[in-house]
């Protein structure tokens, strides 16, 4: 390890002074210990984790520990440190008897709290996560460990024990009743071992067998076991629904909730609890990824594929890498369930990583009927009115579905017309400005600009010279106004940004809303029409047809099942050529599509079969690192393949590197080297670079 006076880069840091503060020249040291300095300490030297963003000092730092802070300078504490001339935070990784470093040690400047926040579990996997992205220990822990509330650490008095595991009731078996190896798996993690599962869950409108009541019956086994557990959702009222699943399985107050938008005091108190033993169940968003729970036994998260489970955050490490590599280091079983499956979790389940916990061929067969328009007679009996925006077939479903309940709209888009074409050769309306595309924010409203805010006084195609518009996709809000007309004297409600409906009631009424704010109905609907189904699959990304799938499964699940009469109607679909990610709806068979989705990117050479990192920055910046990139694979022997770097926007670039999936750890570690190297050169804009590493698992 590193003593803080000796590293020769620490001058990169912005300081008064070049250096971190020499121990031989002391400053006076703060400490809310006693006056009188005590015996020396045993272990007089503390190896702390700075909180410096800089690559090249990702690495822990000694300091001397003086006597009158010996009690409170435990591993995990929290401590000020000076560094590189100034005063930054820090966290005790460890003590020492003795330094490594040769020389006096510049002491601790103040212990904030005695209070362990980074226990060896979190510091180990926040080491591992790091690691996994080319990324620095202090980023991961800005993400783990949340930021000290005193009034909270105070007002969190001894709370009384929470009852033994035996008083816990019996876990209930009947939601994971139609799965084959559901009960199997429930029976393991109460017994204390550790299985690892892929859930392909099937809807229901009952909410006692629903997958909140799933993920708690799995949570009631594994506190019966005397251990703890991780569920992990993508948004607040996911997290309220698994909430209300737990506290019936469980009773009140053995579980917390820990999210980001719980405020600081509340968040803070939340993490207390699991750190100080209180409770051994918590739920959340990605935050709670991370919860310092005590002998931990389940991790699991819900709808792998939702890109909330992605941390916008350097290292940018995703969610599902955090849990996996949890759970391999504690010996904990893993749950991964969605009503989809994820290429990602698709490639684990091929590798042996987890097992399928599927449903049976009949049980599907029982789900809501799905009609695909265009299929069988629709053009014939139809005619343009097939290919509207509000096909017939689709309206007479919708007609005799409100007879019987609610009716559910998925619409790709929010606002009136968020897109629009020139009417004469349908090429994209762009804004001559900033190249950004052109809407329509409501009826009446001139076309403006998405991305800058401008409205063009005479728009003119680049292309063909026309002046006039048309719409490209239909959004949210003109949707609700053209079913309003279409459906005379039916209550119209729309959810999506900025109001997302919680629920609703099981009376007819039509709900629009855009994919992920769909609101769950009393009783489910009668009908879901899911439109402009070629604009979700057209978005250019590698995911378009995953996703989609992922987003019309989550509305079809809100339906009733055939029995009851309902069902998913699906308009706008390409027909021309045969459509996989259709296919898969209409059999409900996302497992069949992920197995397809991955062995096409085995073929081309596309992640998750490949390791893949996508650099960012400068463009100068960009190419030098690949060029260091180059150099460092080459003398690990590892075959790298550079993509790029292609501009985008004015100044930035994209740069992609690629290596086989067997090299991906010796190809991430080179990454990090590479990253440190230039930091510590202080190369021109190598602070800019920002990098992903995918599916590092």
């Amino acid at each position: 390890m590193t003593s803080a006076q000796e590293d020769p880069t620490l001058v990169v840091v912005p300081a008064p002074t070049p250096a971190p503060e020499s121990a031989t020249a002391p400053t006076s040291t703060t400490s809310r210990g006693p006056a009188e300095p005590t015996a020396e300490p045993e272990l007089p030297v503390a190896l702390v984790a700075v909180q410096v963003p800089l690559p090249h000092l990702d690495r822990g730092f000694e300091y001397r520990v003086p006597a009158e802070m010996d009690a409170g300078a435990v591993p995990g504490a929290r401590v000020k440190v000076r560094f590189s001339g100034r005063e930054v935070d820090g966290f005790v990784l460890e003590r020492r008897a003795k330094a490594d470093h040769v020389g006096t040690l510049a002491p601790l400047r103040r212990v904030v709290s005695p209070e362990a926040v980074l226990t060896p579990e979190i510091a180990g996997l926040a080491r591992a996560v790091a690691d996994a992205h080319a990324g620095s220990l202090a980023d991961v822990l800005r993400l783990a460990v949340p930021p000290r509330h005193v009034r909270a650490e105070k007002a969190l008095t001894a709370r009384p024990p929470t009852p033994p595991a035996e008083e816990l009731p019996a876990p209930d078996e009947e939601p994971w009743a139609r799965y084959p190896a559901g009960p199997s798996f429930l029976r393991r993690v109460r017994a204390g071992e550790g299985p690892w599962a892929a859930w392909s869950a099937l809807p229901t409108v009952d909410p006692t067998l629903d997958w909140p009541a799933a993920f708690a019956s799995a949570a009631a086994a594994t506190l019966a076991s005397g251990r703890g557990v991780v569920l992990v959702v993508p948004d607040h009222r996911d997290v309220a629904r698994v909430e209300a699943a737990l506290v019936t399985a469980l009773g009140p107050g053995r579980h917390v909730r820990l999210t980001a938008d719980q405020g600081p005091q509340a968040r803070y108190t939340a993490w207390l609890s699991i750190l100080r033993g209180h409770v051994q169940c918590v739920v959340g968003t990605r935050a709670a990824a991370y919860a310092p729970v005590h002998d931990l036994g389940l991790v699991g998260w819900w709808d792998d594929g939702d890109d909330l489970h992605a941390e916008p955050r350097a290292p940018y490490a995703h969610m599902r890498d955090v849990l996996r590599l949890r759970a391999s280091h504690t010996g904990a079983a893993l749950l991964v369930g969605g009503l989809a499956r994820s290429v990602a979790i698709e490639q684990w389940v091929a590798e042996g990583v987890v097992r399928e916990v599927v449903a049976d061929v009949p049980e599907r067969r029982a789900l809501a009927r799905v009609h695909v328009v265009g299929e069988g007679h629709d053009e014939e009996r139809d005619g343009p009115g097939a290919r509207a925006h509000l096909p017939s077939a689709a309206w007479r479903a919708a007609h005799a579905a409100l007879q019987r309940g609610p009716v559910l709209v998925q619409v790709p888009r929010r606002g009136y017309l968020p897109s629009l074409s020139c009417q004469g050769c349908r090429a994209p309306a762009r804004c001559p400005h900033c190249h950004g595309p052109l809407a329509l924010p409501g009826p009446g409203a001139p076309p403006a600009c998405r991305w800058c805010g401008r409205t063009p006084t005479d728009y003119t195609c680049p292309e063909c010279g026309s002046h006039r518009l048309r719409s490209s996709v239909v959004g949210a809000r003109r949707t609700a106004e053209e079913l309003g007309r279409a459906f005379p004297g039916v209550p119209v409600r729309t959810s999506g940004s900025p109001e997302v409906l919680e629920r609703v009631e099981g009376t007819p009424a039509l709900v629009i809303a855009t994919p992920g704010a769909e609101p769950p109905a009393d009783g489910g609907y009668a009908a879901t029409l899911l439109l402009d189904a070629w604009a979700s699959l057209d978005r250019p990304a590698l995911d378009a047809g995953e996703e989609a799938l992922r987003r019309w499964l989550t509305a079809a699940a809100l339906t009733r099942d055939a029995a009851a009469g309902g069902v998913v109607v699906l308009a706008g679909a390409p027909l021309h050529t045969p459509l996989p990610v259709v296919e898969a709806l209409v059999r409900w068979a996302p497992e069949w599509f992920a197995g397809r989705e991955l062995a096409e990117r085995a073929e081309l050479s596309l992640p998750p079969t490949v390791w893949m990192a996508r650099v960012t920055g400068a463009l100068s910046a960009v190419r030098g690192f690949g060029d260091d990139m180059v150099a460092a694979t080459r003398a690990a022997d590892v075959p790298l393949e550079r993509l790029g770097p292609i501009p985008v926007g004015d100044e930035d670039a994209h740069l992609l590197l690629r290596a086989p999936l067997a090299d991906a750890a010796t190809a991430t570690a080179a990454l990090g080297a590479v990253r440190r190297t230039r930091s510590a050169r202080k190369d021109r804009d190598a602070a800019s670079v920002r990098i992903g590493v995918a599916d590092v698992t």
